[in-house]
Order: C-alpha cells, then sequence, then structure tokens
C-alpha cells in the first residue's frame, strides 16, 4: 500500500485536520501526520505550495498525489480505500449521503461564519477568554442547533444509523459553543459527548499540543 502523509497544523486544532484524521484513522490506513507550523508561515514556503497548489492545511500526500480541502480528501479516501475493504466515511443510502454532504457543505459555509469566527476551534483545546456571543454569533448558534436537532432525533447514536465522518464534524461544531452556558441543549450534548468518546476521535481530542500562539 503506497503511504500516506496528512500535513496538520502544529497545535492540532484545525476542524478541517481533524476531519482527515478521523478519516484516515477509521479506513484504517497506515499514514505519518507532519506538522506545519502555520504561526511560522510554513505553509508558503515554495515546496510546500507548489506540491499542494494551495498552500492550505491540511494536505495529504498519497504516494505522488496531493490533494487539500478536508471535503475532497474524504471523497478521496473514500473511493480510494472503498468499503467493504475499508470502513465507509458516508452513508450507504443515496438520499442518507446526500444529506451527509449538504451537512458537511453547509457546516462550511459563510453562514456558519460568525460561530466559527467569535468560537475559533482553539477554545475546544486550550483555556482561553472569550467575551459573549455578539448578537450575530448568538443568531448564528441558534441556527446550528435548529438544524443539527433536526439531523439528530432523538438519543447518543449516528446521525444515519450508522457512524459518518459528518458525526465528527457536527460534534466538533457542537463543542465550540460548549462554554456558552443555554447554547446547546442537553440532547444535542449527550450526542456531541458520545461522539467525542470514538476511538478515531478520541486520539486526535487526546493529542499533546504546544502552548497557543495566535496565528490568524
Amino acid at each position: 500500500m503506497t503511504s500516506v502523509t496528512l500535513y496538520s497544523d502544529g497545535f492540532w486544532i484545525s476542524p478541517y485536520v481533524f476531519t482527515c484524521f478521523v478519516a484516515l484513522r477509521e479506513k484504517g490506513v497506515p499514514f505519518d501526520v507532519k506538522e506545519v507550523r502555520l504561526q511560522a508561515g510554513e505553509q508558503q514556503a515554495l515546496e510546500y505550495r507548489e506540491r499542494s497548489w494551495s498552500g492550505r492545511v491540511p494536505a495529504i500526500a498519497h504516494g505522488d498525489f496531493w490533494l487539500t480541502e478536508s471535503s475532497a480528501i474524504v471523497e478521496y479516501l473514500e473511493e480510494t480505500f472503498a468499503p467493504p475493504a475499508h470502513a465507509a466515511l458516508l452513508p450507504v443510502d443515496v438520499k442518507a449521503r446526500a444529506r451527509a454532504r449538504q451537512l458537511m457543505s453547509w457546516l462550511r459555509s459563510d453562514e456558519t461564519l460568525p460561530v466559527r469566527a467569535e468560537r475559533s476551534a482553539e477554545v475546544i483545546f486550550y483555556e482561553l477568554p472569550r467575551a459573549p456571543l455578539t448578537p450575530r454569533g448568538a443568531s448564528c448558534a441558534a441556527k446550528v442547533v435548529t438544524l443539527a436537532s433536526r439531523f439528530v432525533q432523538g438519543g447518543r447514536g449516528p446521525m444515519f444509523g450508522e457512524w459518518s465522518i459528518v458525526d465528527a464534524e457536527l460534534a466538533f461544531f457542537l463543542h465550540r459553543l460548549w462554554a456558552d452556558e443555554g447554547v446547546v441543549p442537553d440532547a444535542l450534548r449527550d450526542y456531541a459527548e458520545a461522539q467525542w468518546k470514538r476511538a478515531s476521535v478520541a486520539e486526535y481530542v487526546a493529542h499533546a499540543r504546544a502552548p497557543f500562539v495566535s496565528y490568524g
């Protein structure tokens, strides 16, 4: 099997690196991780930009083939290391698969930007001061909760019966709002906590992290 390398941010906080890491673990594909120190501008190095094309993180290298953008990486892994030889990342049912892709796209869209801006991923893993959500951020959080509640209809189990990568992604997003009292209802907290305990997810969450330095 040709080796796979995942290029990660140095602080292990990127939601998109998280997705790729969990996807590779779920697929059972051996891989190495190389950290790219974004705070030092290593993503702008000529060699990295030429190979990754966009100079972004995450990237994977599968032999001589490089790819960025987590949603594209998920699709590539799903097709390259396909079920049943490897675990599925997306639902088998066509409509459920479309719904999973819908939610993945929406979580990356401009509509969720206020929460992503006001509750950047570092708040999940570092004890950092945070201001209260602005009215725009609170409105966005309410939209996330409303839509998540439509996908997660009771219980702690996966959204589509069998686990899919979007379960991990939604749990990550909900954890952005964990410290905001009263924002995430108990049913969604139970769901997100259950996903957080999945082995592939728990491994990423528990990874050692260097002291945080802002690199925005």
